[in-house]
Parts: C-alpha cells; structure tokens; sequence
C-alpha cells in the first residue's frame, strides 16, 4: 500500500476520533457555549490535515452542536432556555413513545442491566450528593437505553443524534442547584417497574410526566431570569 493510499484509509479514523473528542469538549464546555472555532487552529492542535477536520465538524454541526454564521464562521451554540423548552417538549413526546416500544422490544436482559445501572446511580448519588448522576451519557445513560431498546431506528435517530448531546451540554452547563437527582432516580426506578411489567401504557406516561418535570423547571427558571431582568417602573 502506497504512503498517500494509507493516508486516505486513515482518513475515517481520524474524522470519527476527531467528531468525539469535539463533541466532548462542546458538550463539557471545554469550548464554551457562543465562542468561535477556529479550523485552522483545530487542525494545527490535532496535527491533522483539513480533510478529516472538515468532515468532523460537518459531523458537529449536523448534531447541532455548532452553527455557522455568515461573515464570522463557526461557532458554540448557545442554548437559550427558549430552545430548551421546545427541545423538552419534543423529547416529552418522542421519549414517551420510546418507552412504550420499548416494553415490546427491550429483552430481559436488557431489563436487568438498567437494574444495575439504577444501583449505580443510587451509589454516585450517595458517593458525590448526585453532582454526576446527570453526566451519565452513551450506555451509562438510563434515557438512552430505553430509547434504544425500543428498536425503532427515527427515535433512534431523533433522540440519540440530533437531540442527545444537546441536553448532554445542557446537563454539564445548568446550574445544580436546579436539579433533583433523588427524585430523578426514584422517577427511573418507576419507569423500569413498569417497564418489567411490559406495562406499555403506564411506561409512556411515568415518561412522559418525568421529562415534563424537568420541562417546567426550565420554564421556572426562565420566568424567574425574566422577572429578574424586567425593568422596575
């Protein structure tokens, strides 16, 4: 194999290492939420060529993570706490839905493994006063194992690409103060039960009433920025 051949095949490795150290660093706030990228910066930091950069942060911004302003370039999203409650309106509804298939699909296996998961989460709780239940992500996330045991491919699709990270970078970046990982945990433990079950109907609803939850928190929170920003006649 020629050295521009190897080159070439090497190509898809560094453009899928490259989408996850950017999407981790997005998501964490390592790149922070409005700042600008810099490609060329990028690809002198990572010592690759703009090729697989280029596709990397296509990649980035179809996961919505980044978006490209004219005469300025590529830049963090910020997410407003408007954007936010239309995305938890949409994940209420699709994750909902999730659940439900999923107490036709999800295999006793699978069952027993968000058992586990859940323990694992009680012990962080205790561990660290619940500072890292919410920055579980991939197979360590309880949201996203149902969805994908609910084996349709548009959830999947829906909620674990183009939503995903976005509540993912909301998770890292909102304040702790406005979560309630206890309640949060004992909400999951209900939704397995009925899961268990194959409950379907009582699935989607346990779902749906939790991510409304966190749903209306935002909105709280939102009004409560607004009363503080209004001017005093």
């Amino acid at each position: 194999m020629t050295d521009r051949k190897r080159d070439s095949a090497k190509e898809p490795t560094k453009s899928n290492s490259l989408l996850e150290v950017l999407v981790e660093r997005i998501v964490t706030g390592v790149f922070p939420a409005g700042s600008k990228i810099s490609e060329p910066e990028l690809a002198r930091q990572f010592e690759v060529s703009r090729g697989p950069l280029r596709e990397a942060m296509m990649r980035v911004e179809s996961l919505g993570l980044v978006e490209r302003i004219p005469h300025v370039g590529a830049r963090v999203v910020a997410l407003s706490p408007e954007k936010l409650v239309e995305i938890y309106a949409v994940r209420e509804a699709l994750e909902g839905m999730a659940a439900r298939q999923a107490c036709e699909h999800i295999t006793d296996a699978e069952i027993e493994g968000l058992a586990v998961l859940l323990d694992t989460h009680q012990a962080h709780i205790e561990q660290v006063d619940g500072a890292s239940y919410f920055h579980q992500h991939g197979d360590f996330d309880f949201h996203y194992r149902i969805i994908q045991a609910s084996r349709n491919s548009k959830l999947i699709s829906l909620l674990c690409d183009e939503l995903y990270h976005l509540l993912r970078m909301y998770r890292f970046q909102s304040p702790r103060s406005h979560s309630r990982p206890e309640r949060a945990l004992n909400e999951h433990i209900q939704i397995l039960s009925a899961i268990r079950d194959r409950d379907g109907e009582l699935a989607e609803m346990l779902m749906r009433r939790h991510i409304l939850r966190s749903r209306r928190l935002i909105e709280s929170q939102l009004k409560h920025e607004a009363s503080r920003h209004k001017p005093r006649s």
